[in-house]
């Protein structure tokens, strides 16, 4: 029987096994809510609109647009700390200028726009959309179903409809898992994947939410992820690649760097399927042996880009708190001699400052959350 807090209703706690106190840990979370929410100096949430600021946008700091990525991050941000406010804006702006209501993308959203809204690009990024899906279905247990487009739940089922079934619905739309391995696409026309997109927590949810006739779907694409990380994450190092093809190959797609800012989240998805499911044990053997290359082989934050065998390219890493932070998390499948020293060196690491604060500190957040047992479902 698995053991994840799904079946248990009990969240793993990783900072009690350091013996924080309860009291600190919840002064961290809301602490750091705050800080990237509402500092002037380091927040990337801003609001805009017309009446009362009525839509709000997730700043990337160092691309100066909003993406599906950060829109989807801030609404799960939203739904897990209870403020209804930020997520209906943040949602109201992703339906009013990312979503596309014509065209081959139809039914999707556009990943990257300008700040006023404009399109910078007309293509989906996949990992948008599941967690835009996620974050709704989380909205719609927490707060009920309202009018369009707040009827968060029959939103998120459209979202996946249009997933897996765009071949269909839209002429000359491609959807964004294939059909046949199961695997979530890096975009809608690629024939190959990217790692940290494959969350089989999500898609177990997504076979109890989503539409009837497509739940078998999502629970063989479940089960397929955890496979394909087996499968994609070196046997020596736990580096996935940021892109793969569909055997696992490593795919050098925009930069020499395998081991790049996208595959830093395996790890962190890897432990929040262990304590949402822990259903496949032996994934945790993959953090182990990631947390033990860079305890053993790198002086902490001193990180570049890697091929997944481990072989440092020169390039230093963009993004060194996002590294700490995933490893962190994955702390919550892991079993070796390192498990708890990453996750006291995350609890010692501040939120990263400066141009590039976006993406490090969105997986902060959420390794903040995991670690404590606050990243629920619902």
């Amino acid at each position: 029987m698995p053991t994840g807090a799904f079946y248990t209703g009990k969240y793993p706690n990783l900072f009690t096994e350091l013996g924080i106190s309860q009291d600190k840990i919840d002064e961290k979370i809301k602490d750091t809510f705050n800080r990237m929410f509402f500092d002037m100096e380091e927040k990337i949430y801003f609001e805009i609109g017309n009446e009362g600021n009525d839509m709000g946008y997730m700043l990337d700091t160092g691309n100066n647009d909003a993406r599906t990525e950060g829109m989807s991050y801030g609404m799960m941000m939203a739904v897990q700390m209870d403020r209804k406010d930020i997520f209906d804006r943040l949602w109201l702006f992703s339906k009013t200028y990312m979503y596309q209501s014509s065209g081959k993308y139809q039914g999707y959203f556009a990943w990257s726009v300008g700040l006023d809204g404009t399109k910078n690009a007309e293509g989906p990024a996949p990992d948008g959309e599941e967690y835009f899906a996620m974050a709704l279905f989380f909205a719609g247990k927490r707060w009920g179903d309202r009018e369009r487009p707040f009827d968060y739940s029959i939103q998120a089922r459209d979202i996946l409809r249009h997933c897996i079934h765009q071949a269909e619905l839209v002429e000359g739309g491609e959807p964004m898992w294939d059909r046949n391995n199961h695997y979530i696409k890096f975009v809608p026309e690629t024939p190959f994947s990217d790692p940290s997109y494959h969350l089989p927590h999500f898609y177990e949810l997504f076979a109890l939410l989503a539409d009837e006739q497509d739940r078998p779907f999502w629970q063989k694409a479940a089960e397929a992820s955890r496979s394909y990380l087996h499968i994609s994450c070196d046997k020596g190092t736990g580096m996935a690649p940021e892109y793969a093809e569909f055997d696992g190959t490593p795919k050098k797609l925009f930069h020499e760097g395998q081991f790049y800012s996208d595959a830093y989240r395996v790890a962190m998805n890897i432990g929040l399927d262990a304590a949402w499911f822990h259903k496949d044990e032996s994934l945790g053997e993959i953090v182990d042996d990631l947390q033990a290359f860079f305890s053993e082989r790198t002086v902490l934050g001193e990180y570049y880009s890697y091929t997944v065998q481990g072989e440092p390219l020169g390039e230093p890493a963009m993004h060194p708190v996002a590294i700490i932070a995933a490893n962190a998390a994955g702390s919550l499948a892991a079993k070796g001699k390192y498990r708890l020293q990453w996750v006291r060196d995350f609890w010692e690491l501040p939120l990263r400052k400066g141009v590039r604060r976006y993406y490090d500190n969105c997986l902060y957040f959420f390794c903040l959350l995991m670690l404590a047992g606050e990243y629920r479902i619902y």
